[in-house]
């Protein structure tokens, strides 16, 4: 299958400059689409743009505007909109490196794939990559999409680059108000004691294989039982998890995952160095 690029442009750093396609690096959520039904008649409902004076317009004759108070607006043609040239509209110019570290989780959106546009950009690419690759540091340039300039934070994948968009300050909401009212009264030591060894017991490496849409499963489940003709079954609602003691608690599921580790096979302990060789390389959450 040919991915089409998202963005179409070139890669600069200081004078090396390179064309590059940018990709989307994830598919759209979820195979399960909805489409509203009228269910007298099983038609497909169509969204008309309607002007609430003249009645339904053609959309190819609308033209955006920008609300500068209740009901007046500015009007701005596609042409227009096109004409604020910004170099980011075409070039991810390369401005700072900065460390991984440095960058907050929390700023991190969407990921992407850069890759060479042609054999002839591919020289220059891998300098580019190379030399990011050896710095060890994010490397940050801006570009524009969706008609929005966004930071792109750079980084080597492979033979290619791993492109993030970055959210602005502005983007970001301050924690205090929601975590202030949070006590900061320190937990009873025992509990996190036992909280911890259920954690220890549940470590493990990160595998997205094992992480499936179980509500998306059950939907395609739902419509494939109403194919067949056959009535949906109500499911069970949620067990209450309101905790009344909460060391009881703690100490019976630390009880519970003991219980089910000594009914599993034990699997034959692995030497240090073997295990070195295992551990599976740290990556980045977002």
């Amino acid at each position: 299958m040919a991915y089409r690029p998202t963005w179409q442009g070139h890669l600069k750093l200081s004078l090396v400059t390179c064309p590059v396609h940018l990709y989307t690096a994830t598919n759209a959520g979820g195979d399960v689409h909805f489409n509203l039904i009228n269910p007298k008649t099983n038609n497909r409902i169509k969204m008309i743009t309607t002007d609430p004076d003249t009645g339904p317009v053609e959309r190819s004759n609308l033209v955006k505007g920008y609300e500068v108070e209740k009901g007046k607006y500015i009007l701005l043609t596609d042409d227009e909109i096109k004409s604020v040239k910004l170099e980011s509209t075409k070039t991810i110019d390369i401005e700072r490196f900065v460390p991984e570290a440095d960058i907050d989780r929390i700023y991190w959106d969407n990921p992407y794939y850069l890759a060479p546009d042609g054999k002839l950009a591919q020289e220059a690419f891998g300098v580019i990559r190379e030399a990011l690759k050896q710095s060890g540091q994010i490397a940050l340039g801006r570009i524009v999409l969706s008609t929005r300039e966004r930071i792109l934070a750079l980084e080597p994948r492979g033979k290619g680059i791993l492109a993030y968009s970055l959210r602005t300050e502005d983007e970001v909401r301050s924690a205090d108000e929601i975590f202030d009212p949070i006590s900061d009264a320190k937990p009873d030591a025992g509990m996190i004691a036992i909280a911890e060894k259920i954690i220890e017991q549940r470590e493990g490496p990160f595998d997205p294989s094992k992480f499936v849409d179980r509500y998306e499963q059950a939907l395609k489940a739902l419509i494939a039982e109403k194919q067949k003709g056959h009535k949906p079954v109500a499911s069970e609602e949620p067990e209450d998890t309101n905790v009344i003691d909460l060391m009881a608690a703690l100490r019976a599921s630390l009880k519970g995952k003991d219980a089910k580790a000594e009914a599993a096979p034990r699997k034959p302990a692995r030497t240090a160095k073997a295990a070195a060789h295992t551990k599976p390389k740290a990556r980045r959450a977002h």
